[in-house]
């Protein structure tokens, strides 16, 4: 409830402010369009964030979405700007192993300098968990709009705040809607979700990166399904993937950032961006149902071209979505291993590339 949980001195407030806040006024709103660089190529490359962007990640239980977003929040900077980048960081309802995992994680890479931790652990009451998420947007808010700051809030995990507004709802005997969550969670999702963006004649902006443990992996449970429409896409976790060690497991094919458009190209990122994302994604897709052709019918039945769709799949899912942990790559270097990656592929396949990108930047070898 605002007391430091380290240990620390009591705070003294500059200010005091509602936490529950309004939604923003979409008249108020400033278009996003600048890139967000969090250093990992599956986002960067293929499902671009944008600052003042909604970009959930809808992960399973047992995957590794807690290292995704500690990864995020030690990685992730504006380009192009010397504004101070924060990073506001919200736990609702974790254990206290992972609590322990995003202290050591941030002290261990110096980015608890720059974030402001909000806890509320599982054995805490349900009703801390509602103001939680509020808490951390709140003191986003004041740092974005009040401060001049670009910040990251990351809230980690959804499906823990939805089942505190079920258990609470259920305790004042009001009407369940699906599941039994409250008819009104749609609203109340987005009376968080909407307080993210920027703000005509503010410096600042809110970015959020929301993460929800789907159950059972139904992503048409009502909390990933409410989510889905109020925010700008979804990073989805692969559980195939992660069974292949290929970390992190983030399903390129499944995610989408609906603003990628807007924060890619000249001057953002670089001009071949936009050709090489949608070759990518085509290639990758051609390669995964060569590769099933490959399981059902054996390799004998795939033509020349067909093979070499299934090799690059692979080195794709090797290379390019498992970058591991803990590296860091810059856009051009997620550009760099597109390419190499590409020229796997005879020069005819890209067809989504302009002429003169494939001349500058197809490696000749």
């Amino acid at each position: 409830m605002g007391n430091p949980i380290d240990g620390g001195p009591e705070i003294l407030p500059e200010k005091y402010l509602d936490i529950n806040g309004l939604p923003m006024n979409p008249a108020a709103r400033d278009y996003p369009s600048e890139f967000i660089e969090t250093g990992i190529s599956a986002i960067d490359g293929l499902n671009t964030l944008v600052r003042g962007q909604k970009l959930p990640i809808f992960s399973g239980s047992g995957l590794p979405h807690a290292n995704l977003a500690a990864q995020i929040a030690r990685q992730a900077r504006v380009l192009g700007t010397d504004s101070p980048f924060a990073v506001v960081f919200a736990a609702v309802g974790i254990t206290f192993e992972e609590s322990e995992y995003f202290v050591q994680e941030f002290k261990r890479t110096g980015a608890i300098d720059r974030t402001v931790l909000f806890t509320n652990l599982a054995n805490d009451p349900a009703v801390e968990r509602i103001a939680t998420p509020r808490m951390a947007l709140t003191a986003a808010e004041y740092l974005a709009f009040e401060k001049g700051m670009h910040v990251l809030v990351i809230i980690t995990d959804i499906t823990n705040y939805a089942e505190a507004l079920r258990e609470i709802s259920a305790a004042r005997k009001e009407v369940p809607g699906r599941r039994g969550y409250p008819g009104y969670l749609y609203t109340d999702f987005a009376t968080m979700y909407e307080r993210a963006g920027r703000r005509i004649g503010h410096e600042g902006s809110i970015t959020m990166i929301p993460i929800l443990t789907m159950p059972e992996d139904d992503i048409t449970h009502p909390i990933p399904d409410l989510t889905g429409y109020i925010t700008e896409g979804q990073i989805i976790l692969s559980r195939d993937l992660y069974l292949k060690n290929v970390l992190p497991p983030i399903d390129v094919s499944s995610s989408l950032s609906r603003l990628k458009d807007k924060g890619i190209g000249e001057g953002k990122t670089r001009e071949d961006h936009a050709g090489t994302m949608n070759q990518l994604f085509a290639a990758y897709s051609a390669g995964k149902d060569a590769r099933e052709l490959m399981t059902i019918l054996g390799e004998a039945a795939l033509s020349d071209v067909d093979k070499l769709y299934a090799k690059f799949a692979e080195a794709f899912e090797e290379e390019y979505i498992g970058q591991g942990q803990s590296t860091s790559r810059t856009i051009e270097e997620t550009l760099t291993i597109g390419w190499k990656l590409l020229s796997i592929l005879p020069r005819s396949e890209l067809k989504r590339i302009k002429v003169e990108y494939i001349d500058k930047y197809l490696p000749k070898e």
